[in-house]
């Protein structure tokens, strides 16, 4: 049985990220059974999420992935407050570096928590995104 929590995830996913763009509910789950979750809770309601995979190839490397914050909760620093837990947990896994594809007009979220732009930029699912990423210390 999957965990209530994980199903609300999945349901803000949906919600936040792919029905905005016409992709189907579901549509970016491949990955979540080799993932870390990291989820914001106001009292028993989800409210934000965010998914963290390692990399296959890069053992000190892992990818910020799918973050969603419920729009009316959006602006009131939940996402900084779950990717600073997500960095520390990063951290504390031995982690050197947390990269992710970053929608461009987010690009600024990313570089105030230390992230930075590498490469070229390119379009996934019809948006303009940036290769971005973080040196932990």
């Amino acid at each position: 049985m999957l965990d209530p929590l994980y199903q609300e995830e999945r349901a803000l996913r949906n919600v936040v990220l792919l029905r905005p763009i016409g992709l189907p509910d579901h549509a970016w789950e491949m990955n979540d059974s080799n993932s870390w979750h990291f989820i914001a809770l106001d009292g028993n309601k989800l409210v934000g999420c965010v998914v963290l995979f390692p990399s296959a190839s890069k053992k000190s490397s892992a990818q910020l992935m799918q973050m969603a914050i419920a729009n009316n909760y959006q602006g009131k620093g939940i996402g900084k407050q779950m990717v600073l837990k997500l960095l520390q947990f990063a951290k504390e896994q031995g982690l050197k570096e947390i990269t992710c594809h970053s929608r461009k007009n987010v690009n600024g979220f990313y570089e105030k928590l230390g992230f930075t732009v590498y490469g070229n930029d390119f379009e996934e699912v019809g948006i303009p995104h940036s290769h971005m990423r973080l040196v932990l210390n």
